[in-house]
């Protein structure tokens, strides 16, 4: 045998044990289960936004259960002038206290509409935080479905060097020409490079998931799996009204009682006092009773109650949209629900086939019945029908959220 075909040889054995070496890379700590992240959802920052918001509205309902401050008022009539005026001899001092009535109704729609806002925001703080599930798990899918890839990446590494060894020993034994053992050095190294790109993915993926699960030390496994996790086909009644359509009649309510806010306030206020006056000049004192109210002729408030209207009417429009939207998105979930579920077990079956076709295909090439190049096509396919899987169990996880999210609750969860 020539010295430059032994030599060949042995740098393409080399060259396949190094990559080898580096098919395997080790793994670090756990990230806790989905389960688990879920019970941390009240820390995520758009939880705490949504509950300081409703914290807010509901501080300005007692608030606005709260009367007006009466007004205290000190009057000195007849003094400092001239004659007999002209020092506090003769003086009337006067000393009152008045209160606006709030009549009209005024309190109460006060009242109505910050009941309306809390409610709001009450609601939306349900949306943040089914949101904030859905996110959640969309990240973790995600990042265990960029591991699944790596692992799958690195399995088909360690396929392309077991097919490339067992072509280098057919071209030892002169089965083979030598240029199927440097095909499959170059098969490795672009299966290397795979492997790489694969786990430089799960490291962003595994990046992501730490910073949206908030997470003390970064992700380096997911040993609970998600993907693997049926869905919840039973969905809740449908009868009741997806959490954004709720949000979309509350705003609608609170924009309606905002109207009669305007309107009360396009009544004048009237103000009622009491008091006491001091006649220094006969020194005597008298009650002193008073109405007061604004004249409206300038300002009737007719601006704001047509603002207040028009705000109403994009309210209602909204509502009308999410409803619309609600019914088309739920069907369109429910749809893709039940395709991912078939798509799933499709998957399966397709792996479970190309592991058996790859089995024999490999059987047969080391008995010298099949080509290199028809094991390269079962490998390929195995390959391809596993990343199909994952793939389909991440559609299915996606279909999942979006109807967990018509539901009002968390993925794979009932209600929060």
């Amino acid at each position: 045998m020539p010295p430059s075909r032994r030599r060949s040889r042995f740098a393409i054995g080399c060259a396949l044990a190094a990559f080898s070496a580096l098919a395997n890379p080790a793994w670090a700590d756990p990230a806790p289960s989905y389960a688990e992240l879920t019970a941390r959802l009240g820390q995520t920052p758009a939880t705490l936004e949504a509950d300081a918001l409703l914290d807010a509205a509901e501080a300005r309902v007692r608030q606005a259960r709260v009367r007006p401050n009466p007004s205290l008022g000190v009057e000195f009539g007849n003094v400092l002038g001239s004659g007999p005026y002209s020092d506090f001899g003769n003086a009337e001092t006067s000393v009152s206290i008045s209160q606006d009535l709030e009549l009209w109704g005024r309190r109460r729609a006060r009242v109505d509409a910050a009941r309306a806002e809390a409610g709001t925001a009450g609601l939306r703080r349900d949306l943040a935080t089914v949101d904030a599930a859905g996110r959640l798990a969309l990240t973790y899918a995600e990042a265990e479905a960029a591991q699944r890839r790596a692992a799958l990446a690195d399995e088909s590494l360690n396929l392309v060097i077991a097919d490339a060894r067992a072509a280098l020993a057919l071209v030892e034994q002169g089965r083979e020409p030598l240029l199927r053992g440097i095909q499959g050095e170059t098969e490795a190294a672009a299966a290397r490079a795979t492997a790489d790109e694969a786990q430089a993915e799960r490291d962003a993926a595994f990046a992501r998931l730490t910073a949206v699960a908030m997470l003390p030390a970064p992700v380096t496994d997911i040993p609970v799996s998600l993907l693997d996790q049926a869905p919840m086909i039973a969905a809740m009644p449908t009868a009741r009204d997806p959490l954004a359509v709720r949000v979309a009649e509350a705003e609608r309510e609170t924009a309606d009682r905002q109207i009669a806010v305007q309107r009360t306030l396009a009544r004048p206020d009237i103000n009622a006092s009491v008091g006491l006056t001091r006649y220094e000049a006969e020194d005597a004192t008298a009650l002193t009773f008073g109405v007061s109210m604004p004249l409206p002729l300038f300002d009737r408030n007719r601006g704001n109650i047509a603002a207040a209207q028009a705000e109403f009417r994009a309210a209602d429009a909204r509502l009308m949209s999410a409803r619309q939207d609600a019914q088309a998105d739920r069907a369109a979930a429910q749809a893709r629900l039940a395709a991912s579920v078939s798509r799933v077990s499709a998957a399966d079956a397709g792996v479970t086939s190309a592991e058996e076709a790859y089995r024999l295909s490999r059987i047969g090439f080391e008995a010298g019945r099949i080509s290199q190049l028809e094991l390269r096509a079962t490998r390929t396919a195995l390959i391809t029908a596993q990343s199909a899987a994952v793939d389909a169990r991440l559609a299915r996880v996606r279909a999942e959220i979006d109807l967990a999210r018509l539901d009002g609750r968390a993925p794979f969860q009932g209600a929060l």
